[in-house]
C-alpha cells in the first residue's frame, strides 16, 4: 500500500485526483441541474422531484457522503498545489514567459474555488440544513428567490462556478491521459458549452421563480 499512497501524493498524483474528483462534480452538476429544471413544472412538480429524491434513503445517504469526500479531496489536493506552485514561483514565472499567456479562467481557478466553495455552503445551509417541516422545499427556494438581492447573489455564485468548469473540464481529461491534438480542441470547446449551459441552466432558475411567485 505505501507504493499507493506514495503515487497518490506525487505531483502527478495530486493532479489525478483533481480530475477525477473535478469531473465527479461535473457529473453531479448535470443530475442536480436536470432535477433543478422541474421548477419550470410549477411547486407541486419539484416538491414531487424532492420526494422522490429522499424516498432513496440509504442510497441517497451514500451519494452524500461520496460527494462530501470528493469535496474534501479536491479542496485539500487543491490547497496543497497551490501552496506548491507559490513555493515554485520562479519556475513558474520562467514557464510563462515561455508557453505564453493563461487564459482568465485558468489563472483564477485557485480563487474562484474558494469563492465557490463559499457559495457551496451557503446554498446548502439556505436549502438543505433548514427546517422542512413547516414549509415545502418549493416555499423556501421561493421564499429567498423573492429577494432580488438573492438573486443576484446566486446568479453571480453560477458564474463563477461556469468560469471555474470551464477550465477545470477540459484540464481534467487532460490530466487523465486525453492530451492529444487531435482531441483537446474539441474539449476545450466543449467545455465550454458545457460551463455556459451549467451558468445559464441555473442561473435562469431564480429569475423565473421571482418572477411567478
Amino acid at each position: 500500500m505505501n507504493w499507493f499512497f506514495e503515487a497518490l501524493t506525487s505531483s502527478v498524483g495530486k493532479k489525478l485526483l483533481m480530475a477525477v474528483t473535478g469531473l465527479g462534480f461535473c457529473g453531479f452538476l448535470i443530475a442536480h441541474l436536470a432535477g433543478n429544471v422541474t421548477m419550470y413544472g410549477g411547486g407541486e412538480a419539484f416538491n414531487a422531484y424532492a420526494a422522490k429524491l429522499h424516498s432513496l434513503g440509504l442510497i441517497l445517504r451514500i451519494a452524500e457522503a461520496g460527494l462530501v469526500f470528493f469535496a474534501i479531496v479536491h479542496i485539500t489536493t487543491g490547497a496543497v498545489l497551490f501552496f506548491q506552485n507559490l513555493r515554485a514561483r520562479p519556475v513558474r514565472y520562467h514557464v510563462k514567459k515561455t508557453a505564453g499567456a493563461q487564459s482568465l479562467a485558468a489563472a483564477t481557478m485557485p480563487y474562484t474555488g474558494i469563492l465557490v466553495l463559499l457559495f457551496v455552503v451557503n446554498h446548502l445551509m439556505d436549502f438543505s440544513f433548514v427546517d422542512k417541516a413547516h414549509a415545502s422545499i418549493y416555499q423556501i427556494v421561493s421564499e429567498k428567490f423573492s429577494n432580488p438581492l438573492y438573486v443576484i447573489l446566486y446568479i453571480v455564485g453560477m458564474i463563477l462556478v461556469a468560469v471555474h468548469v470551464s477550465h477545470g473540464l477540459w484540464s481534467a481529461f487532460q490530466t487523465i491521459g486525453a492530451n492529444h491534438p487531435k482531441y483537446m480542441p474539441f474539449l476545450r470547446k466543449m467545455s465550454i458549452v458545457f460551463s455556459i449551459l451549467i451558468g445559464i441552466g441555473f442561473g435562469t432558475l431564480p429569475i423565473y421563480v421571482s418572477l411567478i411567485s
